[in-house]
Formats: structure tokens, sequence, C-alpha cells
């Protein structure tokens, strides 16, 4: 039985979907976005990738198309400015409701204060980001007003 239990781990670790979707808490997804946004590794410092690998990872269903399609936007939304250089992040679940997570991520970039509100939803896939709200806009909001 203990085989058996090993070649599924092996298997699953070359599967890319299994390996590639969700996340285990809400949490955990806002801290990996942020990872993006970083000043260490050049892969990880170019903002969160817009291909279908990433939105699959990160995003809900309804979402991943719409992150994935070519867009000519001013900024990027998850850090609401053209460029970054951010300030640690703070990040807290605020409210739980129903089939919702609401997590709030604060941080400073380039010494100008910016609060997101992640809407994160669980399903099979794990933890996904369903919508990302700012004070004034969401994010899938921005993203299909600059769609091309």
């Amino acid at each position: 039985m203990r085989e058996l239990a090993g070649i599924v781990a092996l298997l699953a670790g070359f599967w890319p979907a299994a390996a590639q979707a969700g996340f285990r808490t809400p949490e955990s997804v806002v801290r990996n976005v942020y990872a993006h946004y970083g000043q260490g590794a050049p892969e990880l410092s170019k903002g969160l990738p817009r291909d279908a690998a990433t939105a699959r990872q990160f995003f809900d269903p309804s979402l991943r198309k719409v992150w994935s399609a070519p867009q000519v936007a001013p900024y990027d939304f998850l850090v609401q400015s053209p460029s970054w250089k951010l300030g640690p992040v703070a990040i807290a679940v605020i409210r739980r409701q129903y089939d919702k997570t609401y997590v709030a991520a604060n941080f400073d970039n380039r010494g100008r204060p910016v609060t997101l509100n992640f809407i994160l939803v669980s399903g099979p896939e794990g933890w996904l980001i369903t919508d990302v709200e700012s004070p004034h806009d969401s994010l899938r909001m921005f993203l299909e007003q600059f769609r091309n």
C-alpha cells in the first residue's frame, strides 16, 4: 500500500494541472501573488505573468481567460502602478462569507500606501482568486476595460 501511495505522489509531480492549480489557504494565494513583485530573481521580479499556466494556478475559471487576454493597460492593477518597489506586504483575512474569503493586502509602493481586497473561493483545485477590489475599481472591470 505504501508503494502505491509513493507512485501516486510521484505521478502527481509529472501531471502539471494537479501540481499547479490552486493553493491551500487564502493567505498563501496573496503571498504568492506578491512574490512576483520582488527585487530578487528575474523570473520573480516582472509582476504576475499573464500566461495560461499562471492564470490556472491563481484565478478561478471565470477570470482565467480575461487575465491571459492581450491588453494594453496603463498600469499593473495588483500594485496600482506601472512600476513598483514594494515595502512589506501585510496580509489579513478580513471576512469569511459562505464560499468566499476576503483577504486584505496592504503595502507601500514607492512610498504610496496601497490597499487591495482579494476575494477568494475554495474549490476542488484549492483557493483561487475570483476578483480583487481597490477603493475605486475591481480587477475584473479593469481587465475588461483595457482588453484588446
